[in-house]
């Protein structure tokens, strides 16, 4: 698929620039011994680590579907995020635990302002790298990519809160605010990783993604076509950027079998067009009772979710 392989290319662009930004944030360490520069240092770990997973877990999504795995290989993906959560949630503690012993050894803060420039430098290249990340991620369904991008802006605005407080500490010779915002930062990174493993469980376990069920459900209601009489038992799975998507579409008795197979292809062009490609739909046909209704009350997640038809309820 195509956009498994843009999502793989990505996250390879991603993984490299990750090590990157690490060895300047080090270099921006050394050169400070400030301890909120390394904690932005330990989190970056955490992104060389978690692009090669997330690397992987691509490339094992991107593999077509065989006998072993019928419906893909996109719950790698899943995984993969879950694996980034809990990469995350380690730094946190890392840099609380880094934090503490620092208030023990108690080491000096000096050339703040080379370790701006280059702790500066490294927020605005991961706000650039994690737009990108998030936008094809979205675009394309992948889990994976979109917890790359948003583990990328988290990096960005905690360094850009780092920034401030260098530049506070620079001015005021405050040094127990470097502590301080240590801390802070540790407490922000385990919520998003956190978050993170949230995200990745409910797919791995098949929960329903209610916004996409609710865009679903307006869709059909605004291009329903005169044969749909009824649409009920919907079911979305997510395998990674796949969709598998399962109906019940009930039409006319009087239909025969090409006319119902049109009315079912209409329908999977009208959700692929709106979703995208990476989708298969399940269509099972029911013979209604009624040839053509109007005035049709809209349908709703509640009842479209149903195994049931609506003139059963």
């Amino acid at each position: 698929m195509k956009s498994a392989k843009q999502n793989f290319r990505v996250q390879q662009w991603i993984t490299g620039l990750s090590v990157v930004l690490f060895i300047i944030k080090i270099a921006g360490y050394y050169i400070t011994h400030s301890l909120s520069i390394l904690s932005d240092a330990l989190e970056s770990i955490v992104n060389v680590l978690a692009g090669f997973i997330g690397l992987y877990s691509l490339y094992v999504a991107a593999k077509p579907r065989d006998i072993d795995h019928p419906y893909g290989h996109g719950k790698a993906e899943f995984v993969s995020a879950a694996a980034e959560g809990g990469l995350i949630m380690s730094s946190g503690i890392l840099i609380l635990y880094e934090t503490i012993t620092n208030f023990i050894e108690r080491k000096q803060i000096e050339s703040l302002d080379t370790g701006l420039w280059l702790v500066a430098a490294t927020a605005v290249t991961n706000y650039i790298a994690g737009f990108i990340c998030l936008k094809i991620g979205k675009r394309n369904n992948s889990l994976a990519l979109q917890a790359s991008g948003k583990h990328l802006q988290v990096d960005t605005y905690s360094t850009l809160g780092i920034i401030a407080g260098l530049v506070i500490i620079l001015f005021t010779q405050l040094y127990w605010l470097d502590k301080v915002i240590a801390l802070a930062m540790s407490v922000i990174v385990m919520y998003n990783g956190y978050k993170i493993i949230r995200a990745s469980l409910a797919g791995i376990m098949d929960e329903a993604d209610m916004q996409l069920l609710n865009k679903m459900v307006m869709l059909l209601n605004a291009n329903r076509r005169d044969n749909w009489i009824d649409l009920h038992n919907l079911r979305v799975i997510k395998y990674g950027s796949l969709l598998h998507v399962d109906c019940h579409l009930t039409v006319p008795w009087n239909l025969n079998v090409l006319q119902a197979h049109e009315e079912v292809k209409a329908l999977e062009t009208l959700v692929k067009e709106e979703f995208g490609d990476a989708l298969e739909m399940f269509v099972h046909v029911d013979a209604g009772n009624e040839t053509i209704v109007k005035d049709r009350p809209h349908w709703t997640l509640e009842k479209i979710l149903t195994n049931k038809r609506h003139s059963e309820q």
